[in-house]
């Protein structure tokens, strides 16, 4: 059965309308109609109904008509699902009136358009009809022309509002959803989103103008290219030339350069001459310093063993000195703090002493005021009561203190359980770090190669040995297995700690062989090797004597031993082995270290790993590392692995002895469990109690202070009685803090004396310790200096006998090997050109090397050659292939210069229009306070606006009548609900009056409106609609039979839904 609309109201004749209001809207299976026709007025249309019975399938019709998207309407997702339940297709007709000025093609269309939208399975069609029903177009982009043209867009809120959009637009307090709405009904968004497609836009000609500019730069290179190669052309005749004198120079260089080695042959047979008396005078002076040291040394010996037995009774009295200084400093703090609890009690005294006058001055007070009467019996409760709580505070105090007992035992049983925990757990990975241990020296004792780089490294030296024919001098390495310790393994953790970074890498002659050994590495899959190039031809450094620690402590280096001088010589440069001093034990490090200031000592280590060093005036001690294992070089495998096997047994012993003491421990903890908390239930119903009392105490009081007129007098003297006591006892403790300030001053005095007399004592031993130490460091001096004359003068005869007396020798046959040289050389040269040529070129007086000229007559051969062959063109070719290339690019450039000038103009406008659009928005803003203050003041309120662009948010303001006398403004959602409805209304008027739309349509526009203030609203509503001279469609399932009868307002009354 088909469904119809029909038509209550008052007839009349309607105001003519402009043109894009609608007269007429056919629904044809959609939604829940079958078939449904309904009239429109041109101005005001109520259309009411009860729910379901299918008011806001019309406004969802007007928006697919109007091209919305099924979405959009968020009554379906497809529009498909607009179809009628059992139908195949659906219909929606809406004919609009085309009439006026303002008519849309009006000589095609006639007085009306019939826009017909068809819905079927698939999808869907769109018709424009003439006023006859004649097709007349049927393209989406037509239905767009006539949309622009009439300025309907069905999204904007304000033109079409939704059941949806109805409730959004009331419940939104959220700013920013007003904001969106706003932004949005006034059309800023659309032109925002427009304008920032236009910037993109830009930005990505921009872009392409900068890709064409970048394309400019390879042909400025070729050009480039171009001028380098006719430049070059240009000099080769100069290079040619250049070579050919470079060739008759080089000849000749080669006879001056042995006239050189002569002269300078010459001068050293001359100097090795004169070394021979020098040498000898060398050794007579060394000899004669020895002795002179040697009888130095003993004297100074007896000196320091006299000032020793002096300072070491010094010393004794000086830490009795400090052990009575730090007793009497003691006693001094401890009065101290006597003295300010004393004062602090006094204080509290005289407090409770004020209080307990200004009680009996309010006790008088309260007499005066009122008539004396008897509570003898309910003071007598009050006393039993505080009597009953004092007994069960005492109670409360004795539970408490025996509960605080039970906590405090349970936190030392859980503190001795993690304790104990800790101590598994490290001698746990103490046990595993031994057992490490272990497995490393069974590997190290089958091949003390492995423990410098394990598996890797015997991969490599097979490596090594398969390449070995390659190298110029076999490498060497790892380092750590080509030395060996002097005296077993007592510095063993010392030396590794100081060169242990040494210890795996491998020492070559030259680079060619790094690079080889390089690839060995990789053959071999060592990834991280550490090579050092080193010349294997240098023999054993010898440090001279100033340059070595002045102290009789070892060095890292005279500990160690190897067959190689160039791992020692390694071990020295890279290491600084020769400053690295050791000692026995921590406290003598720090004297080497810190105390003494011995001079050219770098680090100093001691025998169990720690490490001291001094940086300018920092000083700085770093412990042993725990990863660190001396057992690399330590001469007995077998002891160490029983060592470490003790070890481990003792630790396992331990650790099970230990598991046994926290079970016993864990047991006892979860029977003071139980204990504890039987203790904190019974003080708990203590504490209970004790409120419950004082809270029984405090009623009584009150109820005494309501019926009483005035205390007795027994309590006055009660107060007056506890005012003597406390003063008493003020007057007691003043006493007690005078003698603690007598006493305060005896403890300073002896501090300070006590301090002068070790003051005095150190000033008076300072001379003998200063005398000491002086005297040591002499010693020290004395016995470096003998040393270094014995090293002189050994090193002196050494030279004599090995170098003074074959060098000359040496020198003299290898004269007349030179003399013989030169005379060849001079032939050979002859033949290319005379020498008198050389002098006019200049040759004589630049005496260049023949090295280097031959390295750059080899670099201008090879230029010459490879730029001859280079330039296969002529130059008038380059420079006709250039000028060509030159006018190419230079119209590319005109180009984007010229569209770079109109991309700037473009950039420019649209900042015009950007500012204009700030304009537009603050103009906005500024219409929409005004027409909302105007709107509410019909009805005495006033209100504000404040849209913030920046933040996107929009927040409304009202000011009530009644609140005029202190300018208070409140939020929308502070009002009651007939001033929020009225506030709501004027809102959503205001952005109605920034519009323009042929028609308007909102579906439950009332759901904003209170039962009171609803006849004002829809009043104001109705006016406003009747002069705004627009069509206007309001559906609402309420009563408006109140709204009043007018020629413009047309009413309808929809069928009411089927069962």
């Amino acid at each position: 059965m088909e469904e119809s609309g029909g038509f209550s109201g008052p007839a009349g004749t309607h105001t003519p309308s402009g043109a894009g209001t609608i007269k007429r809207i056919r629904l044809e299976n959609f939604m829940c109609h079958s078939n449904l026709q309904i009239e429109l007025g041109p101005r005001v249309n109520f259309i009411t109904g009860q729910n379901g019975s299918g008011k806001s399938a019309i406004l969802t019709a007007i928006c697919v008509a109007f091209g919305s998207r099924a979405k959009g309407t968020q009554r379906a997702s497809t529009l498909k699902d607009f179809i009628k339940t059992g139908c195949s297709h659906a219909t929606v007709e809406v004919v609009i009136k085309n009439e006026g000025h303002d008519a849309f093609k009006h000589d095609i269309y006639g007085n009306s358009i019939i826009l017909e939208r068809r819905i079927n399975q698939s999808g869907g069609s769109m018709t424009l009809k003439d006023h006859r029903g004649r097709k007349v177009a049927g393209r989406k982009d037509d239905l767009q022309e006539l949309i622009d043209h009439f300025n309907i867009d069905v999204e904007n809120p304000c033109v079409v509002m939704s059941q949806d959009k109805s409730r959004e637009f009331l419940h939104s307090g959220n700013k920013k959803d007003k904001f969106k709405f706003f932004f949005k009904a006034t059309l800023l968004q659309q032109v925002n989103d427009t304008l920032q497609r236009n910037t993109e836009g830009l930005r990505s000609v921009s872009a392409a103008v900068e890709e064409d500019e970048a394309s400019i730069k390879p042909v400025e290179k070729e050009l480039a290219e171009l001028q380098r190669k006719i430049s070059n052309m240009e000099h080769l005749e100069e290079i040619s030339q250049e070579v050919e004198v470079l060739t008759k120079k080089l000849a000749w260089a080669w006879v001056y350069d042995v006239d050189k080695q002569k002269q300078e042959h010459i001068a050293m047979m001359e100097k090795l001459k004169q070394r021979v008396p020098a040498c000898q005078k060398k050794i007579d002076e060394e000899l004669a310093k020895m002795e002179s040291l040697e009888e130095k040394s003993s004297k100074k010996k007896g000196q320091i063993a006299r000032l020793m037995d002096k300072t070491l009774e010094v010393k004794s009295k000086q830490q009795e000195f400090k052990d009575s200084i730090s007793m009497a400093t003691k006693e001094k703090v401890e009065l101290q703090e006597k003295r300010k609890r004393a004062t602090k009690q006094i204080d509290d005294k005289e407090k409770q002493v004020k209080e307990l006058e200004r009680q009996i001055e309010e006790i008088n007070d309260q007499h005066l005021r009122n008539t004396q009467a008897e509570n003898s019996e309910m003071e007598e409760k009050v006393k039993e009561l505080k009597r009953a709580i004092d007994d069960a505070n005492d109670s409360f105090l004795r539970l408490e203190n025996e509960e605080r007992g039970s906590t405090d035992y349970v936190d030392k049983i859980q503190g001795e359980i993690s304790e104990i925990a800790k101590q598994i757990a490290d001698n746990e990975r103490k046990e595993k770090n031994h057992r490490s241990a272990i497995n490393d020296l069974q590997k190290n004792r089958k091949n003390k190669v492995t423990a410098f780089g394990g598996d890797r490294v015997l991969r490599l030296l097979r490596a090594i040995e398969n390449h070995r024919h390659q190298f110029k001098r076999p490498p060497i390495g790892p380092i750590g297995a080509n030395i060996a310790l002097a005296n077993a393994d007592r510095w063993a953790l010392a030396v590794e700690y100081a060169l242990g970074k040494l210890f795996n890498a491998f020492i070559v002659t030259n680079h060619s062989d790094s690079l080889l050994l390089k690839k060995c590495a990789r053959e071999a899959n060592y990834g991280d090797l550490k090579i050092y190039i080193y010349d294997f031809e240098r023999p054993r450094l010898n440090i001279p004597s100033d340059k070595l620690p002045t102290t009789h402590h070892p060095t890292v280096l005279s500990v160690i031993q190897s067959s190689y001088d160039t791992v020692l010589n390694v071990l020295i440069d890279l290491g600084n082995a020769e400053r690295q001093v050791l000692v026995k034990d921590y406290d003598t490090a720090k004297e080497v270290a810190f105390g003494q200031r011995t001079r050219n000592v770098h680090e100093v280590y001691t025998s169990d790993g720690y490490k001291m060093f001094c940086r300018e005036s920092v000083e700085t001690v770093l412990p042993p590392s725990k990863w660190l294992r001396a057992n690399r070089l330590c001469g007995s495998f077998d002891d160490q692995i029983s060592d470490h096997e003790q070890q481990v047994h003792v630790l396992a012993k331990e650790t099970e002895h230990l598991r046994r003491k926290k079970q016993d421990s864990e047991g006892t903890l979860r029977s003071l469990g139980e204990t504890l908390r039987l203790a904190k239930k019974k003080r708990s119903d203590a504490e209970r109690k004790v409120a419950s009392m004082e809270l029984e105490l405090q009623d009584l009081e009150r109820s005494i202070d309501n019926a009483s007129m005035s205390l007795p007098t027994s309590t006055l003297d009660e107060l007056r009685e506890e005012i003597s006591r406390i003063e008493e006892d003020i007057k007691h403790k003043q006493d007690t803090l005078e003698k603690l300030e007598v006493g305060i001053e005896k403890a300073e005095e002896k501090v300070t004396a006590l301090k002068m007399s070790f003051q005095s004592l150190c000033d008076s031993a300072k001379q003998d310790f200063e005398t000491l130490e002086d005297a040591e460091t002499e010693l020290m001096k004395i016995e470096t200096d003998r040393k270094s004359a014995e090293t002189q003068k050994a090193y002196y005869e050494r030279i004599m006998a090995t170098k003074v007396l074959v060098d000359i020798e040496s020198a003299k046959e290898k004269h007349g090997k030179l003399e013989d040289e030169r005379k060849e050389r001079c032939r050979k040269a002859s033949i290319i050109c005379p020498e008198s040529e050389i002098e006019n070129l200049g040759g004589s007086s630049e005496r260049s090397s023949p090295e280097q000229l031959s390295a750059h007559l080899s670099r201008l051969k090879k230029r010459l050659h490879n730029e001859s062959q280079q330039f296969s063109e002529s130059i008038d070719d380059l420079r006709i292939m250039y000028e060509q290339k030159e006018n190419k690019i230079q119209k590319r450039r005109q180009w984007c210069k010229t569209f770079r000038e109109k991309l700037e103009v473009c950039v420019k406008a649209l900042d015009l229009r950007w500012q204009k659009f700030e304009s537009n928005t603050n103009n906005a803003r500024r219409e929409l306070t005004w027409n909302f203050n105007g709107h509410l003041g019909n009805k005495g309120i006033s209100g504000n606006i404040k849209i913030d662009y920046e933040e996107k948010s929009l927040g409304v303001e009202v000011k009530m009548p009644q609140d005029a006398s202190n300018s208070s403004v409140r939020d929308t959602r502070g009002l009651s609900g007939g001033e929020r409805s009225f506030s709501t209304l004027c809102f959503a008027l205001s952005l109605h009056q920034m519009i323009e739309c042929p028609f308007r349509a909102m579906d439950e526009f009332d759901v904003f409106m209170d039962a009171v203030s609803r006849k004002i609203s829809l009043d104001t509503l109705v006016d406003f609609a009747l002069s705004h001279k627009a069509q206007w469609i309001f559906i609402t399932p309420h009563d408006i039979s109140m709204v009043r009868h007018d020629e413009n307002i047309k009413k309808q009354q929809m069928a009411a839904p089927r069962s």
